[in-house]
């Protein structure tokens, strides 16, 4: 399917009231490379997978390597020494549009709860998109699942994580490895402090490894998954 511009891939159907968990795969990979992920995480009955291919092809690069923003690669040796908290990508912005767009049409079609999330740079921008949702579109969303990810945007994000706020009560799965060469552990636990302060139910996994989804991160979604649609169901009366 092809929504707002992006080519998506889908994986089952969803169940009236079902899950639709969209899954946004980092920088460099090709647009098929968290589909697997749909056969390995154990989703709620009546899931549906969306996975949305990034709009940038890079060059130079093994093939089908793409990207939502571009990023310098004179910088990834260095990563660890920068904090990227205040840095605003060029192509954020435009990025955030095409993954709104398609939270949008989803919506549209009658979904049931939603799930964002993604890996690297999908996981920065699921929780960036998230923080800038509107209201009726943020009323959807019942949980993120940000893999690897670390904090941007800070000017933007730092109003919209008060508590009250978009996050507040919202499941989360957020996960990192403690030896991660490009983006540093210690970001993300600044993250993970930032989210529960926002007043989110965060499912923390931090694992001793590197850039990259182990199954102990699998297990950790698996139960965001279960916790949204269980957030989401209707209250039955006694």
């Amino acid at each position: 399917m092809s929504a707002q511009g992006l080519t998506v891939r889908a994986v089952g159907k969803t169940a009236p009231g079902g899950l639709t968990v969209i899954l946004l795969h980092g920088f460099g990979a090709p647009g098929d490379d968290l589909v697997d992920l749909a056969r390995y995480l154990e989703a709620p009955p009546g899931t549906r997978f969306l996975f949305p291919e990034a709009p940038l092809e890079l060059s130079g690069l093994y093939g089908g390597a793409r990207a939502w923003w571009m990023i310098d690669l004179e910088q990834l040796d260095r990563a660890l020494q920068l904090d990227r908290a205040q840095e605003i990508p060029p192509g954020l912005a435009p990025a955030r549009r095409l993954v709104t767009g398609l939270l949008e049409r989803v919506i549209a079609e009658g979904a049931g709860p939603i799930v964002l999330g993604g890996f690297s740079q999908g996981a920065m921008l699921s929780l960036d998109t998230a923080l800038h949702l509107d209201e009726r579109a943020a009323a959807h969303l019942a949980g993120l699942v940000l893999m690897s990810g670390t904090p941007i945007n800070g000017a933007a994000w730092a109003p919209r994580l008060g508590n009250p706020g978009p996050v507040t009560k919202l499941p989360i799965l957020l996960s990192h490895g403690r030896a991660d060469p490009l983006l540093a552990f210690s970001a993300a636990q600044r993250l993970r402090d930032q989210l529960r302060a926002a007043g989110a139910a965060v499912d923390w996994v931090e694992f001793d490894g590197g850039h990259e989804i182990p199954p102990t991160v699998l297990t950790g979604a698996s139960r965001v998954l279960h916790a949204a649609a269980e957030r989401s169901a209707p209250e039955t009366s006694p």
